[in-house]
């Protein structure tokens, strides 16, 4: 063999390195199991499949210890680890976002057992549910934008199946179709922002982007800089940044709730993500277009989603999923503050959007796994609905309550407050004076719409049903215990989240550290 071929054969033939792999792979390898297996599995033992779902994230979530050293890559162009360019790689940012996406799709397979059991199809849930855990698994890894962009559409795709999976429901079809219009336009912009990239750059890789868009030929300047624009407008959209929000509010209110709790939650973290890869990473020499772009996002949407969640009337049909779906939108404009600070700043400001991920995961399954256990009695899941659930259920109050103080940064959820502050001194640090007000005065909108949710559940029931200003009555806890036997699962993502939050709320220093650890 001549070394020129002995060159094309160790360019073109790459060994994989399985176990940096593995987390996403085994999920979607689950995922094709649990597929055929529905068409063998008797409908009486469908329920296997669920369990059969939550133990391949479990073995998922595992997988990620024997990488926890974070210097492993693969699908690399040369061996060469001055220049080297790797599709996939697991160093500690990746790590951290799949035990959060991992994390969150088993904790939305919890809630999910029951919904599978009722009313939802078992086999085509549990497979759509794992691919869209498998694709949100592998977005943090990807380090060209050709799989990125692939990444991000397996995570999308089967999220507007699921949305729409409850056959004969006008409202979910309808959530699905806007959830769907939404997520191709801002993929059609996106992939057009790549394609103009690529033509200014000659790579995808985005190591190298980083280098060659310093030195982009004068006559392809405009090229890279509309490539860059469409890519940031596009990851907007899957962040339900405003004005790229509209969909939210109904989608969540139309998908079943536990997938409206996977889409809050893994779906708002695969944005972030994406997000942060194609600024900091890929875009840095163009912070000063970016920057300011986001910091003006991040205002706009904390704003909006906090006036809206305010503007929430109790007696409404579903609004306490409404108020959380506008909560999600609010708690976005937080996470886009230190991104927009590290173009300001540094890369180190990526910590706090980790940070308040991760909080902000725990807290927020957590108050949709109550709400879940709420809608069994209450399917319209009016906030008027939780009136004296203390009286009738004090851990599911005594949760919830601590899930919704954390959500508004007061104690005891010091977890919450932690993270705001953090966010809020990396707006300082960076500059961004002006963020800061406009987040302190958000903060304080925030805390009114929480606190009074959480008054509700700890006043005294009603003796008769309310009425409403249109006459339809309004049940409300009436002091007794509820009548539907919890399920075990619901229990189980309860007591999980609102463990976790007491850890982090004992010693929040944890999720910083995390967040440290994170940085690229």
């Amino acid at each position: 063999m001549t070394p020129l071929t002995a060159l094309a054969g160790e360019s073109l033939v790459q060994s994989v390195d399985w176990l940096t792999i593995a987390p996403p792979t085994l999920t979607a390898v689950v995922a094709l199991v649990v597929l055929v297996a529905d068409l063998f599995v008797p409908e009486e033992r469908k329920r296997l499949l669920g369990w059969t779902a939550i133990a391949g994230l479990v073995a998922a979530l595992a997988l990620l210890v024997p990488l926890r050293a974070g210097d492993r890559s693969t699908f690399c162009l040369t061996a060469d680890t001055q220049v080297r360019a790797c599709s996939y790689t697991a160093d500690e940012f990746t790590l951290v976002i799949q035990l959060l996406v991992l994390g969150g799709a088993l904790l939305t397979a919890l809630l999910s057992v029951t919904e599978t059991r009722e009313k939802l199809p078992a086999g085509e849930y549990w497979f759509l549910l794992l691919s869209s855990a498998a694709g949100a698994a592998l977005l943090p890894a990807s380090r060209d934008l050709a799989t990125l962009v692939v990444a991000l559409e397996v995570a999308s795709l089967p999220a507007f199946a699921l949305v729409g999976l409850k056959r004969g429901d006008r409202r979910s079809g309808e959530a699905a179709l806007k959830f769907f219009l939404s997520s191709v336009t801002a993929t059609a912009v996106t992939l057009l922002g790549v394609s103009f990239v690529y033509a200014a750059t000659g790579t995808l890789h985005l190591t190298e982007l980083a280098q060659r868009l310093d030195d982009v030929p004068g006559q392809l300047q405009t090229l890279a800089e509309a490539g860059v624009a469409l890519t940031l407008v596009g990851f907007a959209f899957k962040t339900a940044a405003v004005p790229f929000h509209f969909w939210v509010p109904d989608t969540y209110v139309g998908a079943p709730l536990p997938v409206a709790a996977y889409l809050s939650v893994v779906g708002k973290a695969v944005g972030f993500t994406g997000l942060i890869l194609v600024t900091v990473v890929a875009f840095p020499s163009y912070a000063d277009v970016w920057g300011p772009a986001l910091a003006a996002l991040a205002a706009l949407t904390m704003t909006v989603g906090n006036v809206a969640a305010l503007r929430q009337r109790s007696t409404r049909a579903w609004s306490a999923v409404r108020l959380l779906a506008w909560s999600s939108v609010a708690q976005a404009g937080y996470l886009l503050v230190p991104i927009a600070a590290a173009a300001y700043s540094s890369d180190d400001q990526i910590g706090a959007t980790v940070a308040y991920a991760l909080m902000y995961a725990v807290v927020n399954l957590g108050a949709f796994a109550v709400v879940a256990l709420v809608a069994r009695r209450h399917p319209e899941n009016r906030l008027a609905d939780y009136r004296g659930l203390y009286a009738a259920s004090p851990a599911a109050a005594l949760a919830l309550a601590f899930f919704l103080l954390n959500l508004a940064g007061l104690p005891p959820g010091i977890i919450g407050l932690f993270a705001k502050v953090t966010v809020f001194s990396v707006a300082v640090d960076a500059g961004l004076g002006w963020l800061a007000v406009i987040m302190g005065v958000n903060v304080v909108i925030g805390l009114y719409y929480y606190l009074r949710w959480t008054a509700l559940l700890f006043r005294t029931p009603e003796s008769a049903p309310e009425s409403t200003p249109d006459g339809a009555q309004v049940g409300a806890f009436e002091g007794k215990a509820v009548p539907h036997a919890v399920p075990a699962p619901i229990t189980l993502a309860i007591v999980l989240t609102a463990a976790a939050g007491v850890v982090l709320s004992g010693y929040p220093q944890l999720a910083l550290r995390f967040a440290a650890n994170s940085l690229f």
